[in-house]
C-alpha cells in the first residue's frame, strides 16, 4: 500500500506539492495540487499514512495474541492464580476495545484489515517482522504458545508472566516507532496509552515474578 500511494501522489501532483504531502501520503487519494488534503478537515483525518496503516494492521494481530493469552489464564483448566486472572481480565478489557478502534481506522482509511505481505516462518514466528517501517516485536511463536498450554498452576503463572512481559515490551516498541512518524492525533493518543498502560502492567508483572508468583 505504501508504494502504491506514493506512486499515485507523484503521478498527479507537482514535485513540490508531493513533497509537502509525503509525510502523510494518502492510501487511496492523492493530495491536492497545492499540497493540501482534498475535502474537509474531517475527510483528511480519515486518511491514513502508510506507517499508520502498518501500525494498526500489526498491532491488531499483536493485541489478538495478548487476548488469546489472557483467555488462557482465565480458563480454569490452567489453574492460574487469582492475581494472574485479575491481570488477564484487565489486559483483555483494555485490548479488546483497542482492536475494535484500530479496525475502525482501517475501514475509514479504506485499508485492508490484514497486511497482504505479512507472513510467518515455519515456526509461526512473526517476531521482529518489519512492514512499512513498523516492526512487530514480542510475538510468541506457535511453539511458545504450545509450551504455555502444556503447563498448569504455578508453572503456568511464571511462564505466562514472562511471556506477557516480552509481549508488552514489543507493543511498547511498536507504539514508540509510530509515535515518531505519525501525524494523526488519534494514532498518537492510542500509542501513548499503550506505552503508559502496558509499562504499568510490566511493572506489576515484574513485581509478581519477584514475589515468587
Amino acid at each position: 500500500p505504501a508504494s502504491t500511494g506514493r506512486k499515485r501522489a507523484n503521478a498527479t501532483v507537482p514535485a513540490s506539492a508531493s513533497a509537502r504531502c509525503a509525510p502523510h501520503t494518502a492510501i487511496e487519494a492523492p493530495c491536492a495540487a497545492n499540497g493540501a488534503w482534498p475535502g474537509s478537515a474531517a475527510s483528511a483525518a480519515a486518511l491514513g499514512s502508510a506507517a499508520d496503516v502498518s501500525f494498526a494492521q500489526l498491532m491488531i494481530v499483536h493485541h489478538e495474541q495478548a487476548v488469546e493469552m489472557a483467555d488462557m489464564a482465565l480458563d480454569p483448566k490452567y489453574g492460574a492464580s487469582a492475581q494472574v486472572q485479575t491481570l488477564a481480565q484487565q489486559i483483555k478489557g483494555a485490548q479488546d476495545p483497542e482492536i475494535a478502534q484500530m479496525q475502525g481506522w482501517l475501514t475509514a482509511w479504506g485499508a485492508p484489515s490484514t497486511m497482504a505481505s505479512a507472513s510467518t516462518d515455519a515456526a509461526g514466528d512473526m517476531a521482529g517482522m518489519d512492514m512499512g517501517g513498523v516492526s512487530q516485536d514480542g510475538m510468541m511463536t506457535d511453539a511458545q504458545m504450545a509450551a504455555l498450554a502444556a503447563t498448569t498452576g504455578q508453572a503456568f503463572d511464571q511462564m505466562w508472566l514472562q511471556m506477557m512481559i516480552s509481549h508488552h515490551e514489543g507493543a511498547i516498541a511498536m507504539a514508540q516507532d509510530v509515535t515518531a512518524t505519525t501525524m494523526d492525533p488519534q494514532v498518537k493518543s492510542l500509542a501513548a496509552n499503550i506505552i503508559s498502560s502496558q509499562q504499568a502492567e510490566i511493572d506489576t508483572m515484574q513485581g509478581m515474578l519477584a514475589a515468587g508468583q
